[in-house]
């Protein structure tokens, strides 16, 4: 090849590796500047004292209930009440033919009266004897057997006195009343039914303006809470500040608190659980007996509590609870924690962190293990970098 296209080849072949050759020379700093370090959201963890707070299963229970039941035995011939309505005590409910209990009066009254008639014969009579005695004109004996008739008389006219008002009192009970205040509920016969005596629940009547809360935690739980207590771990809270609140079957919380009434000082043996009662005021009448709540009871103080929120803590495969912290260098870490209970969204981290660590809660999509990411402030975070809701950890592949 002629020495003139030579040289024109090798200036084509240096011309097209200088680009290449110039890449090569590219300074480390200039590349990491093209680098992007995602924003993330965290939040730095401080301990403070807390209240513990236990969640606990319960029944709605009335204050007062009372069985409507009649006290004699006879044909209901009306009903005075509305079914669902308040009642107060002694409000009439149910009427009882009265008939027949007005004709045991009326025998009654008639027996007093010939009662009373032998009495007073009885007494002349020993009135008689007496004087003639005095006189000595008739035996001892007979001012005896005198004087015992009259007795017997007079006993007989106290006997016919308890029968009047036994039959009065019956007259009575032919009107069946409310034996407490409160809602009395649907009536259980109708008119024309015959009732007997103490047998028949007629109505139910509830007090439903205070109402209880029956709730029950297992004894092991009560033992743990014991030993920390021992231990210095947590601080105990007197029975009579101890705040209750309810949870209702959808989620919402019972506005109004309520107060600790007990605890039993025995443990049910099918169970093992420990019942406890509290009192919770019902003006509206949201609570009824029977409905399921959840009680959320302060059972103790955590002096140096910390903890974080819900979504920040990650599941690994082995079911154990992992947070993402970021460490002095802003590369991010796994760091293992042990958790207790929740309170208000955030999770009571037990062990694993301390005053200080910035543990990320938003913005797991960007970033695995090892990365440097930028934090922020969580309550600053853009909106659209929110995380995931998942507290499972999504698989590396997914998050990156």
């Amino acid at each position: 090849m002629p020495n003139h296209l030579r040289l024109a080849c090798g200036a084509l072949l240096l011309a097209g590796l200088a680009p290449v050759l110039a890449g090569c020379d590219e300074p480390a700093s200039a590349r990491a500047a093209t680098e992007i370090v995602p924003k993330v959201g965290v939040v730095t963890v401080k301990s403070k004292p807390r209240a513990l707070v236990r969640e606990l299963p319960g029944r709605i229970a009335a204050t007062r209930i009372a069985d409507v039941r009649p006290r004699i035995s006879g044909i209901v011939v009306e009903r005075l009440f509305q079914q669902g309505s308040d009642v107060k005590a002694g409000d009439p409910l149910y009427r009882i033919d009265q008939r027949p209990l007005e004709v045991e009066l009326r025998a009654s009254e008639a027996a007093l009266a010939k009662a009373n008639a032998a009495f007073d014969l009885a007494a002349q009579h020993a009135r008689r004897i007496a004087t003639l005695a005095s006189d000595n004109v008739v035996p001892e004996s007979q001012l005896e057997i005198a004087t015992g008739a009259m007795r017997q008389a007079e006993a007989e006219v106290e006997g016919r006195k308890a029968d009047v008002a036994r039959a009065r009192l019956n007259l009575n009970y032919a009107t069946i009343r409310a034996p407490i205040d409160g809602v009395v509920g649907a009536a259980l016969v109708s008119e024309g039914a015959l009732v007997v005596r103490n047998e028949a629940n007629l109505a139910t009547i509830q007090q439903l303006d205070m109402i209880y809360a029956d709730f029950t935690q297992s004894v092991s739980e009560m033992n743990k809470l014991r030993r920390a207590f021992d231990e210095g771990d947590l601080d105990r809270i007197a029975p009579s500040a101890a705040r209750i609140r309810l949870v209702l079957d959808d989620g919402t919380v019972y506005p109004l608190p309520g107060k600790l009434l007990f605890s039993e000082s025995r443990v049910d043996a099918h169970t093992g659980q420990v019942t406890m009662r509290g009192q919770f005021p019902n003006p509206k009448r949201e609570l009824l007996p029977g409905m399921y709540v959840r009680v959320l009871i302060e059972q103790g103080i955590d002096t140096d509590a910390i903890a974080v929120p819900q979504q920040a803590i990650q599941r690994n495969g082995g079911g154990g609870s992992e947070v993402f912290v970021v460490k002095h260098d802003g590369r991010v870490a796994l760091q293992p924690v042990r958790i207790g209970s929740t309170q208000d969204g955030l999770w009571l981290v037990d062990d694993g962190l301390k005053d200080g660590d910035q543990v990320v809660v938003d913005g797991f999509q960007k970033f695995a293990p090892g990365d440097r990411v930028r934090p922020q402030a969580w309550a600053e975070a853009d909106a659209s970098t929110s995380s995931i809701p998942n507290r499972e950890r999504p698989a590396q592949a997914s998050i990156r």
